[in-house]
């Protein structure tokens, strides 16, 4: 599965690109294709455990929410 965050732009700011540009929306930026590569879990990689963008994101969406659900909930 790949990183939910990510996505793939054909253009922005005005200027549209031959090709679709991952962008992390996490981030609210265009990524290298090395970035790309672990959000898409390619090379033995997985984004959950080797981007620290995704688990700085992902964190915090679970702290917001830490309140409502009881550790053994899954």
């Amino acid at each position: 599965m790949s990183c939910p965050f990510l996505s793939y732009r054909e253009s922005a700011d005005g200027a549209s690109f031959d090709e679709a540009r991952a962008y992390c929306e996490a981030e609210e930026r265009f990524v290298q294709p090395m970035r790309a590569d672990i959000c898409n879990d390619r090379f033995d990689l997985d984004h959950a455990a080797d981007c620290e963008i995704y688990r700085e994101h992902a964190d915090a969406g679970e702290s917001e929410s830490d309140g409502e659900r009881e550790e053994g909930d899954a």
